[in-house]
């Protein structure tokens, strides 16, 4: 068979990488392959030909901090309610909608494992690009940890055994252990819990979690393997404890403070800010039944983190871009892009959203600008997301969605 050529022309191509919109412009698809981008009109053969009349065209989205195991905003529920394989379906389902939402790459941050990633791949089931860590890394009573006070037992023992699940590992020898584990299963890269969080049942949002020793052997035995570790923590301390161990990104870090962000600057260390986690949780954990007692720790992070953002910024941190969201509130993926961007404005947070991702990745070889060369993940908007970044959360307004060069959604 000959190469199937398709052509997108009299687009507005915003490329995200930097360079300003280029109207009336020309992007050529050979193979999945950016072949060409051109202002105006190309006098290449084309087996397809999709008249873009003005729309945006640029990079599918990318979220780099996702949960497409989590079925219900308490973490663990789920393996209480779903047996194993209706979970499977379930979990499936969320994978699909998210590349409905024009994400075509997503690194999953706990749950997902190499069996997910590996049905995308196949084309049983229609989806991102998946990067993913497995089961998180968390001390005992740390962030992972989802026993109650009145549990002993790690797991509930019913239900579900997949997606969600605790991974409790404590000393150096015991996460060494855990890593090497995760990636026996097909972890993209490690993740581990460096400080307290909302979701967990026991802990201080504060609280420190493992020692430096303990970090740098999650970090030496992921490097050992050629991968990395994202670290979730939120207080200057825990950030600054997982940045000289030696982390590639910290998740969350609502509290950075000034000189912590310049560490992090200095070290090459990504931020993954996810602040429509705490908007929605804060809007809708009530009446979908999330605790009390976490509730009152989503108050002491709600509102706070867009400073700490602004200190990353003007420190020189490279910004990426995820979500977090858990359960249902995963329907309101995109409202994260429009928060970020009161502090980035509009085109950073489209360049954190595509280039940066991608470059936290280790893929921005491959995608994360419209250039020739990279691979044809390509979305068409109807508006200006420059103008009003919104209009990326209508999903009505995404027209096209392209994966590798082949239409997940076409309506032009």
């Amino acid at each position: 068979m000959g190469s199937s050529v398709r052509v997108f022309r009299h687009a507005r191509l915003l490329a995200c990488n930097g360079d300003d919109p280029l109207d009336d412009a020309t992007v050529v698809v050979e193979d999945g392959v950016i072949r060409d981008v051109a202002r105006g009109d190309s006098l290449v053969h084309a087996d397809d030909v999709i008249d873009c009349r003005g729309r945006t065209l640029m990079p599918g989205l990318i979220d780099a901090h996702v949960h497409v195991c989590s079925l219900d905003v308490e973490v663990g529920r789920e393996q209480r309610d779903y047996p194993t394989s209706l979970l499977a379906y379930e979990i499936g389902a969320v994978i699909g909608r998210t590349l409905d939402q024009g994400y075509t790459t997503v690194r999953d941050a706990g749950g997902a494992d190499w069996g997910m990633k590996e049905a995308v791949a196949r084309g049983l089931i229609p989806g991102p690009r998946m990067f993913v860590s497995g089961r998180p890394l968390s001390q005992t009573g740390g962030h992972g940890d989802s026993r109650s006070r009145a549990e002993d037992t790690v797991g509930c023992g019913c239900g579900g055994h997949i997606g969600m699940v605790d991974n409790i590992a404590d000393g150096p020898d015991g996460v060494r252990r855990a890593v090497r584990e995760q990636l026996r299963r097909g972890a993209d890269a490690i993740k581990v819990m460096a400080s307290g969080g909302v979701a967990s049942p026991t802990d201080r949002l504060d609280s420190l979690q493992y020692t430096r020793e303990e970090l740098q052997a999650v970090v030496d035995e992921a490097g050992r393997a050629g991968t990395y570790v994202l670290a979730h923590a939120y207080s200057a301390a825990a950030i600054r404890n997982a940045v000289e161990a030696g982390v590639r990104s910290i998740e969350h870090g609502n509290f950075l403070d000034e000189d912590t962000a310049r560490l992090m600057a200095e070290r090459g260390t990504f931020l993954v800010p996810t602040f429509v986690a705490y908007e929605k949780l804060h809007e809708h954990g009530r009446e979908l039944g999330f605790a009390r007692e976490k509730l009152a720790k989503l108050d002491e992070v709600l509102g706070v983190g867009l400073e700490g953002l602004e200190r990353a910024r003007d420190a020189g941190v490279r910004i990426a871009s995820g979500s977090d969201l858990l359960g249902s509130l995963a329907v309101h993926r995109t409202r994260e892009l429009a928060i970020k961007a009161q502090v980035l404005g509009a085109h950073e947070t489209l360049v954190a959203t595509t280039r940066t991702n991608a470059e936290l990745l280790g893929i921005d070889h491959e995608v994360g600008t419209v250039e020739p060369d990279k691979r044809a993940d390509l979305i068409v908007v109807d508006g200006d997301p420059l103008a009003d970044i919104a209009v990326l959360a209508d999903l009505d307004r995404i027209q096209v969605i392209m994966q590798a060069g082949e239409f997940h959604k076409r309506e032009l």
